[in-house]
């Protein structure tokens, strides 16, 4: 386990030792704390809010790898457990704030926010942990926003490059990113809503100070914000797939316009043909000479050919495939 201590204002980070961090949370009037567990489990080891000194009962789920959102109030502390999105993925880091700390765990480095902590206090510089908490919601619910407005142009991108050649691959990339964002809404939409209820509770509370109503209702309204553009992104790509598939029924329709048209050309041919084909008693006995030959069998044929490309050539169905050429 490492810990990391991050300074205010100038968001600098120092690593502590364990027994530095339990000491300084039980002291220090404003601290902020990053744990990084490992990635793979390894031996079982004392849970994170024991080494800590944050012994609770309800806090036996903090520090533990789980994917369940959670958003809760337990006395002077509140624990959530947060989605975030890291190179396209969803990871969960546990975040516990009170008064005077704010302690946030992840595993590994992919999932941790600690650059974009400092990056935040450096610039908000909050003047308490809870602050710093509302910092921490905000900077989750962007790594969301920027992965599905990064998706969204992807779509576009996408459905732009059908209209000018269609290819099988660009089915694919849609159905790639139409599970993006379903993998997405399907994280999100949970934590919303009970980090919704939790917010909504405290607010009716009438010791929650004006300065956090303010930022619990930025929060809330981020969050609406983040969730509309995960549905547009599923609108997007609905779209897009129903583009294609018009593409696709577009091409449909030539092919048989093409057939109808090879059709309509062939079949008083074979009409004629079969006609001509007959043993009986006119074409056998009346049909002698090579000219009657070739005014019957060829030139029927001839004014059957013309005129069948002539009807064509007026038709709606000759337009439309010269204007789809």
């Amino acid at each position: 386990m490492i810990v990391t201590m991050v300074s205010v204002p100038d968001g600098g980070t120092t690593t502590v030792s364990v027994p530095e961090a339990r000491r300084r949370l039980a002291t220090d009037p404003f601290l902020l704390l990053g744990v990084e567990l490992p990635e793979e489990e390894g031996p079982a080891q004392e849970p994170v809010v024991r080494q800590l000194g944050l012994d609770d009962e309800d806090l036996e789920w903090f520090g533990r790898p789980e994917g369940s959102p959670r958003a809760e109030f337990l006395g002077d502390t509140a624990g959530f457990v947060v989605p975030v999105v890291r190179a396209g993925q969803v990871h969960h880091v546990h975040a516990l704030a009170s008064e005077s700390f704010l302690v946030v765990v992840h595993w590994g480095r992919r999932a941790g926010l600690a650059g974009d902590i400092r990056a935040l206090v450096r610039r908000e510089r909050p003047h308490d942990a809870v602050a710093a908490l509302f910092l921490l919601l905000q900077e989750a619910l962007s790594t969301f926003r920027r992965a599905a407005v990064e998706a969204l142009l992807q779509v576009e991108e996408l459905e732009d490059d059908m209209f000018e050649e269609r290819r099988p691959e660009q089915i694919y990339r849609l159905s790639q990113l139409r599970r993006h964002s379903a993998v997405l809404h399907h994280a999100l939409l949970p934590y919303l809503q009970g980090v919704d209820e939790v917010i909504t509770r405290r607010m009716l509370s009438p010791d929650f100070p004006v300065e956090r109503q303010r930022l619990a209702q930025e929060l809330q309204r981020a969050a609406r914000l983040v969730l509309a553009d995960i549905e547009s992104l599923q609108d997007a790509s609905r779209r897009a797939f129903a583009s294609y598939g018009s593409l696709v029924a577009g091409e449909q329709n030539g092919v048989i316009n093409r057939l109808a048209i090879v059709s309509v050309i062939f079949l008083p041919l074979s009409f004629l043909t079969g006609f001509f084909g007959m043993n009986f008693e006119f074409l056998t006995n009346r049909l002698e000479t090579r000219d009657e030959f070739w005014l019957l069998a060829v030139g029927l044929q001839l004014v059957a050919v013309v005129g069948s490309l002539f009807l064509l050539h007026r038709s709606r169905i000759w337009r439309r495939l010269r204007d789809d050429d």
